[in-house]
């Protein structure tokens, strides 16, 4: 999250230059306050809410010992998952909750230590936490820092063997610090893990860690602005953790971006505490707000101010720039990245407001503070193609932005679920790079009830209701991990959510999304979905034709009759049926009108035919 201390007001935001092409300008649109989630109860327990295609699991209210909303240091911030754990992070520390039951999730403990902001990573017995700004010290504490030494940005290291007593064994110092950090494997030693660091503050002073430098030249390679800090961690000895040099993506991508349509005002003032960088720096990124890793396909895709940069890690150690584009969807500042499991897709989305100001209002515009779907061609060059917003008209009190989320393992699609601060979680289908929507959402009303302006930083605080009246929350992230989908609350606490049924997402997708499951999940190191052969794998295929006629009804109603009575039977007789049916979709392809999908179909059911003999 970027904190920005005054919210951006509309009124005064919204520039529209002329284009050399008339008629080349197409109007704004807004969300619709006709939406379910626009008119709902506000409170913080006792909020209404409005869900579609999920079910609420459980719902766990944050530890006592991290529950206040001073500032923005007791925030819940993103989450890691490992077995039947959820660590959740907080910008004062960190809980562990076992989730063996879904349903009643239970503490296995919590551990205070100011870290903000505690993007966290979890690898074997590891668990690696993000620390940035001035008021992080070496020994955990609160208080602030009063003596630089005593200072610590950069990743805190703990060992949590121990889920009720974890343990903090190493500080690995950075130059900029930490604001997220990302995992990724050595592909030659499993000993080894590497994590990419994005820091957003300026250099710190040489007297405070050596070696330190703040510069304008992107070439310099003493510069530490211009680069993502990389720290080498050895498992066997993770006290031995150590910065190498970093990953340098930023020379020669000079311009802040073309601003064409929708702009807004270039965002002024500065965090409190932080070091800042050169005054004459040049108009490019020299920092990325996440970076989110693909191992299996050697790459990253980093989220940069207005800029996607997509990077080569396979050697993790030299990783190079493949490409990088400018916004042409009028991004203010790229947040966070995701790739398609087939990675000819990618996701960026966008952080407008900063995550403390609403910006889903009925008055906020649609291009601006949501996601563009890019593709990749061969040569793995990027092309923005549509873009998607929360559709619903969210109250003023509501801070409400584009922010984490996952990829949900469903085969035959591209599903993206998502948290949006106050917005709350919502699944985007974006299978059609041209046309995104919504399939989804959760979400709750305002924390806080409804001010007498239409911005609430306008009002005085008021010391009855919790905050002063603007009290941040929301979903910071949203995840599916093993059938599950995990909403960490900002304010509130934790909710467990499921997919249900809906006339967009059958029961034999969600069936076979819950075959894809995992030991461990960090959601910004992407892992590749494989699907074990199974019937409703090639079931989903079959609704999907359905759904979107993409074969003729007499022939998806004759191959479910044909997969039933496979199904029926065992061993080589079954294997002889599938490969019977297999011979006669492949012959469905030429006709259809989603040949690439009856394929894909064809091709189960041969994989499941050789898996039943």
């Amino acid at each position: 999250m970027r904190v920005v201390r005054s919210l951006l007001l509309l009124a005064a935001a919204v520039a529209v230059p002329a284009l050399s092409a008339p008629g080349t300008l197409s109007a704004q649109t807004y969300p619709s306050n006709k939406d379910p989630r626009s008119t709902l109860k506000p409170g913080r327990f006792d909020a209404g809410i409005a869900i579609n295609g999920m079910k609420q699991v459980s719902f766990s209210p944050k530890p006592a010992e991290l529950d206040t909303v001073r500032g923005l240091t007791f925030i819940n911030s993103d989450v890691a998952f490992a077995t039947h754990y959820v660590y959740q992070a907080n910008f004062a520390g960190f809980t562990i909750w076992d989730i063996t039951d879904p349903a009643k999730p239970v503490i296995a403990s919590v551990t205070k230590c100011i870290t903000s902001q505690g993007d966290p990573t979890i690898y074997g017995t590891l668990l690696f936490l993000s620390a940035e700004g001035a008021g992080n010290r070496k020994d955990c504490g609160a208080g602030g820092v009063q003596d630089p030494k005593d200072h610590m940005a950069g990743i805190r290291i703990f060992d949590v063997s121990n889920p009720k007593a974890p343990k903090l064994i190493k500080n690995v110092e950075t130059c900029k610090g930490s604001h997220t950090h990302t995992l990724v494997p050595s592909p030659t030693n499993k000993n080894i893990i590497y994590l990419y660091v994005s820091g957003q503050q300026g250099a710190r002073p040489d007297t405070e860690l050596a070696g330190c430098k703040n510069g304008n030249d992107p070439k310099d390679p003493t510069n530490s602005l211009y680069q993502l800090d990389i720290v080498k961690v050895y498992l066997n000895a993770p006290e031995k953790s150590e910065v190498i040099p970093g990953a340098r993506i930023f020379a020669d991508l000079e311009g802040a971006g073309e601003c064409q349509r929708y702009c807004v005002p270039t965002r002024t003032g500065t965090r409190a505490g932080r070091p800042q960088p050169a005054a004459d720096m040049p108009a490019g990124p020299r920092n990325c707000h996440d970076v989110t890793a693909y191992p299996e396909m050697n790459m990253l895709l980093a989220s940069c101010s207005t800029h996607s940069i997509l990077v080569d890690i396979k050697n993790p150690e030299k990783p190079f720039r493949i490409n990088a584009i400018m916004d042409t969807n009028n991004f203010q500042g790229r947040h966070t990245a995701a790739f398609s499991n087939d990675a000819k897709k990618l996701i960026q989305t966008e952080e407008w407001g900063g995550g403390t100001g609403p910006m889903c209002q009925a008055s906020s515009m649609q291009q601006l503070g949501g996601n563009t779907i890019i593709t990749l061609d061969a040569e793995k060059r990027q092309k923005q193609r549509a873009y998607f917003k929360l559709g619903s008209a969210q109250a003023a009190e509501e801070n409400c932005v584009a922010h984490n989320g996952g990829i949900i393992p469903v085969p035959g699609r591209d599903l993206y679920v998502q948290g949006w601060y106050q917005g709350g979680v919502n699944i985007m289908d974006f299978t059609n790079a041209d046309s995104a929507f919504e399939i989804a959402y959760f979400d709750r009303g305002s924390i806080n009830p409804p001010r007498p302006v239409d911005v609430p930083s306008a009002a005085a605080a008021d010391p009855t209701v919790r905050g002063g009246g603007n009290t941040i929350g929301g979903s910071w992230g949203a995840y599916y991990w093993n059938g599950l989908i995990v909403s960490s609350e900002l304010d509130r606490g934790l909710d467990i959510l499921e997919l249900t049924p809906t006339a967009q997402l059958s029961a034999n997708e969600i069936a076979a999304a819950k075959l894809v499951t995992f030991e461990q999940f960090n959601p910004q190191s992407q892992p590749k979905y494989v699907w074990p052969p199974a019937f409703v794998v090639i079931r989903s295929y079959l609704d999907q034709l359905v759904r979107g006629q993409g074969l003729a009804a007499a022939r998806t109603t004759a191959i479910d009759a044909a997969l039933t009575a496979a199904e029926q039977k065992t061993g080589a007789a079954r294997a002889a049926a599938l490969n019977t049916l297999a011979a006669e979709v492949g012959k469905d392809i030429a006709g259809a009108k989603d040949s690439a999908r009856v394929r894909a179909m064809a091709g189960e059911i041969r994989r499941l035919a050789a898996a039943s003999r």
